[in-house]
């Protein structure tokens, strides 16, 4: 099938456990790709295939899965919900054109879904609310409308409403039909019947039918007008205007059933054909320039017809070997074509392509513009990089990710896993751009970083059973920064004299205090040639090389301003190696002065707890030096926002699990570095000198 007018790049994403795998099972069941659905509860969902994910009834990759619906083709992508891998949602809804966002309909908006929906406001994409669970117990449709709207700012247009809650939840009333849709009891999808609206709901779906109209005229003043007069709009008109304010961003059509009862599923399928756009209605990726990353103003058009133009999302490593994902924004590739990477400036040659159904594959000779597919074997190539065809040379806008917050140090137990321990590492860092490895130069321990706890402890896992390295793991380290607190004006001279030539630099500088998150920014105020200007670069280079080591305890120094005032040069002594020398000395030199200090990451903590725990929580979360910035109650419990350092939240789940008996949850991201209390400063210190003693 090649009319892109029927293809839809569609995401599901979600907070953890608000039903996207189940939500996800269900559409490959309806759309005919499986024939027995299998359930997330019991481990045997389709999309979740690591052992780690059907053991942990979580989502930890995404899985990208191609089904049809009404003569559409569907490139389906599963994402994970948990914040430690919010690197795969951001990675997903870059190549996406459009989204459904899954809700819980007794949870509402959780606080990974917050996360999630603001990276879908980033990125710009499309996006319809589906309200999961509402056969749950305290499920309320409205409730969890009021939080899309209150929560997330965001404007859900509601299309169904439902018939009955909890155990009597039966079926939707589908507003624009103005028709209800009731399953029976035997929970197969097909067993439904179209009748009129049950009588108790008539008022309630005229008014929300109005609310509906009065949203969709607004996207074209011509039938605005007319309905205003007194004229009702056909449903083509609405539907033609809610696809065009649903592609706007102006408002997320909101639908809402049950996914585990296999409830109201097929309005959601017609909805991501009605609303969600096709790839060439979708706001083209911009071209950038490969030096700078600056967008260059030329556009990847989504056609056949342009060149072969292409973005790597995602890497994976499985039994056939290596598969790298690729979204074609435009052009044509056959198998045998040799492609361009341009980040490496290498071509690769295209031999095997797959289309990917999670865990099986379909061989494809042939993929264009629109499709995600996989191609088997590519070397080189990481998450992220552009491929192209080597006569049109471009570079997709890149990703970018956060930075690791945690690290462990981790030794293989025998002494002979240690060289399979690297080449399954570095598969791995190849596949999750947010998982770093370095070797620890003092000690030689391989050093993980990872976005949390949960995150390192699995990629352990995967390292112990999929290439069977037992590893001993050391105790999670919190990444500090250093920075500087005071500015200092200083001079350095570098100076020697050995035969032959000799070397002179001198400089005259001030070091201050930089803006917070600006890590090392140089500037030169030279006037009148005493410091020439070919030397600045080497100058630069040279104090920017020592922010990597700081003065307490070692740890990259941050947000560190210099600006060169004036120095002095010899016509023969002077070379950029004399400046750079010089301004190494100048770092060792000025830092101490300029009042150093620790600081340590502070995570941006979200808490969910039941009302008679608030108490213990906070004052909790007060003894690890947590900020409490909001608290706010909900029908379920209270949801408390707090800032903590994160050397404070080790083994913090256990804690909030014994506290709540069980029910409380929680998540937490980075939000920014603070200056460390003199005490805890100290402390970090001297564990970090024990260490390099002990050693």
């Amino acid at each position: 099938m090649s009319d892109l007018a029927h293809y839809r790049n569609i995401g599901i994403f979600a907070h953890v456990d608000a039903g996207k795998t189940t939500t996800t099972e269900r559409i490959l069941k309806l759309t005919g790709k499986i024939h027995k659905t299998g359930e997330v509860h019991d481990g045997e969902s389709t999309t979740d295939f690591m052992e780690q994910e059907a053991e942990r009834g979580i989502t930890i990759q995404s899985a990208a899965v191609t089904c049809f619906w009404k003569d559409h083709r569907f490139n389906v992508i599963d994402t994970p919900g948990h914040v430690d891998f919010t690197v795969e949602v951001y990675r997903s809804l870059k190549v996406l054109d459009g989204g459904v966002g899954v809700f819980c309909g007794s949870g509402g908006v959780e606080p990974q879904s917050e996360t999630n929906w603001r990276y879908a406001n980033e990125s710009e994409v499309a996006r319809i609310i589906f309200v999961n669970k509402l056969d749950r117990m305290g499920a309320d449709f409205y409730r969890v409308v009021k939080q899309v709207k209150d929560v997330l700012g965001a404007n859900p247009l509601v299309m169904v409403l439902p018939i009955g809650v909890e155990d009597d939840f039966a079926g939707v009333v589908d507003l624009l039909e103005q028709k209800a849709y009731i399953w029976d009891e035997t929970g197969l999808p097909e067993n439904y019947e179209i009748t009129d609206i049950p009588a108790d709901m008539v008022e309630k779906a005229a008014e929300y039918r109005e609310m509906l109209i009065e949203t969709a005229v607004e996207q074209d003043d011509d039938l605005m007008m007319a309905y205003m007069d007194g004229e009702e709009p056909s449903i083509e008109d609405l539907k033609r205007c809610i696809r065009q304010g649903t592609r706007n961003l102006d408002f997320f059509p909101t639908f809402c059933g049950s996914a585990f009862k296999n409830k109201g599923m097929q309005n959601v399928l017609d909805a991501v054909v009605d609303y969600l756009p096709s790839p060439t209605e979708v706001e083209p990726q911009d071209l950038c320039d490969p030096e700078t990353g600056d967008a260059t103003g030329d556009k990847a058009i989504v056609s056949p017809d342009e060149p072969f133009r292409a973005l790597a999302f995602k890497i994976m490593d499985d039994r056939f070997g290596a598969l790298t994902f690729v979204r074609i924004y435009s052009g044509k590739l056959n198998k045998g074509d040799t492609i361009l990477n341009s980040a490496t400036g290498k071509t690769e040659r295209v031999g095997r392509m797959v289309e990917m159904n999670a865990d099986d594959r379909t061989e494809l000779s042939s993929a264009q513009a629109g499709d995600i597919i996989a191609i088997v074997g590519m070397k080189n190539v990481q998450t992220g990089h552009t491929l192209c065809d080597p006569k049109h040379e471009c570079t997709l806008e890149p990703m970018i990710f956060p930075e690791p917050v945690i690290s462990i140090a981790v030794a293989p137990k025998d002494k002979g896993s240690t060289e399979k321990m690297g080449i399954a590492i570095g598969k791995m860092v190849a596949e999750d751009p947010s998982f770093q490895v370095e070797t620890d130069e003092d000690s030689g321990e391989t050093i993980l970083r990872g976005m949390g706890e949960l995150h390192l402890d699995i990629k352990v896992d995967i390292l112990k059973r999929t290439y069977g390295v037992e590893l001993e793991v050391g105790k999670p380290q919190v990444a500090y920064r250093e920075t500087i607190t005071k500015a200092v004006e200083d001079s350095y001279t570098h100076k020697k004299q050995s035969g032959g030539s000799g070397q002179f630099g001198k400089i005259d500088y001030h070091i201050r205090p930089g803006e917070p998150n600006s890590g090392f920014t140089f500037k030169s105020t030279v006037v009148g040639g005493n410091v020439p200007k070919e030397f600045f670069p080497a100058i630069e280079k040279g104090f920017k090389g020592m922010m990597g080591e700081g003065v307490m305890a070692g740890f990259p120094v941050l947000d560190v301003e210099v600006e060169l005032y004036d120095g002095g040069f010899h016509a023969v002594d002077s070379s950029a190696v004399a400046f750079e020398i010089a301004a190494k000395g100048a770092f060792r030199q000025s830092i101490p002065k300029a009042g150093p200090q620790l600081i340590e990451p502070i995570m941006k903590v979200d808490v969910f707890t039941p009302e008679d725990h608030v108490g213990d929580v906070i004052g909790d979360l007060n003894r690890r030096r947590g900020m409490i910035k909001d608290q706010e109650a909900g029908v379920t419990g209270v949801r408390i926002k707090a800032d903590v350092p994160l050397s404070e939240m080790f083994g913090y789940i256990g804690s909030l699990r014994t506290m709540t008996s069980g029910r409380g949850q929680f998540s937490m991201e980075f939000s920014h570095y603070n200056p460390c209390p003199q005490n805890v400063a100290e402390a970090v210190i001297e564990e970090v000198k024990a260490r390099k003693d002990a050693k």
